[in-house]
């Protein structure tokens, strides 16, 4: 019998003035893109690697001192069509996923077939209803009180450290910007780094930090958790050693999908 562990991530995404004007919040998008830093130093980089891929913002079971990923293809299900523009949206950051992490292996799942995320869509009014379906009354009160959440995810692990099965819960009118952004962060960290910090300013694994995108700095990553040579159960150590071959591999593949000029 497989002894598994739950983590759970929030985002406390403030709604911005444009959340309720799609044109606004294109706009804003767009301004914070043009806006990005996207150089950055190795340290900088691993940082933000290390802070996010170990431990955990809430954790209801199991260690959180080991790298935690999916050992396989991922494939993602949409539940719930409250808005079907949501699922739109939803299907256009899968793709931009699939497009920037490299040894990454996400689509959207087949109608009928094996999902191993659940993304569900809800009204803001069904939040914590849903939450309380996926976690139980008694868990989804704890989330609510400590981490009071705009979206949600989280994921089940097995004894090895391999992600089986993650929940991600999306509300869908709070505006385009908040969408979005939670869609992006909620999804990314259903996959692995549901560490949230206060300490780094490029990373949307900050609650002070809404992006709206899959950022250069988020990508590296990304990009770092899913190496082959990163597998699940490695501890601080063992990643430590093999990031001289990982660190260079995963620069070149961010600079070409990006346009970035290799440092």
């Amino acid at each position: 019998m497989l002894v598994t562990g739950a983590a759970v991530a929030a985002s406390l995404t403030p709604l911005p003035a444009s959340a309720k004007n799609p044109s606004a919040a294109t706009n804003s998008v767009a301004a914070k893109q043009r806006s990005e830093r996207k150089a950055f130093s190795d340290a900088e980089i691993l940082d933000g690697f290390f802070k996010t891929a170990f431990g955990a913002e809430y954790h209801l079971a199991g260690r959180v001192d080991r790298i935690r990923k999916y050992p396989g293809p991922v494939r993602v299900a949409i539940e719930g069509a409250p808005r079907r523009d949501r699922r739109a949206q939803l299907a256009g950051v899968v793709a931009e996923i699939a497009a920037h992490v490299q040894h990454l292996d996400i689509a959207l799942a087949e109608p009928g077939g094996e999902a191993q995320v659940t993304v569900t869509l809800v009204r803001d009014r069904d939040l914590y209803p849903a939450i309380a379906k996926s976690y139980g009354a008694e868990r989804a009160k704890e989330i609510r009180s400590s981490l009071d959440p705009q979206c949600l995810s989280g994921f089940r692990k097995n004894e090895r450290y391999e992600i089986e099965h993650s929940d991600v819960i999306l509300t869908v009118d709070n505006g385009d910007f908040v969408f979005l952004d939670c869609a992006y962060e909620e999804l990314l960290q259903s996959l692995g780094p549901i560490n949230d910090t206060d300490s780094l300013p490029w990373t949307m694994f900050n609650d002070d930090v809404q992006m709206g995108f899959f950022d250069v700095y988020d990508q590296y990553i990304l990009n770092i958790l899913y190496h082959p040579l990163i597998r699940p159960g490695m501890t601080v150590a063992e990643v430590e050693a093999v990031l001289p071959v990982v660190l260079p591999e995963v620069r070149a593949f961010v600079a070409r999908v990006n346009g970035l000029r290799q440092e």
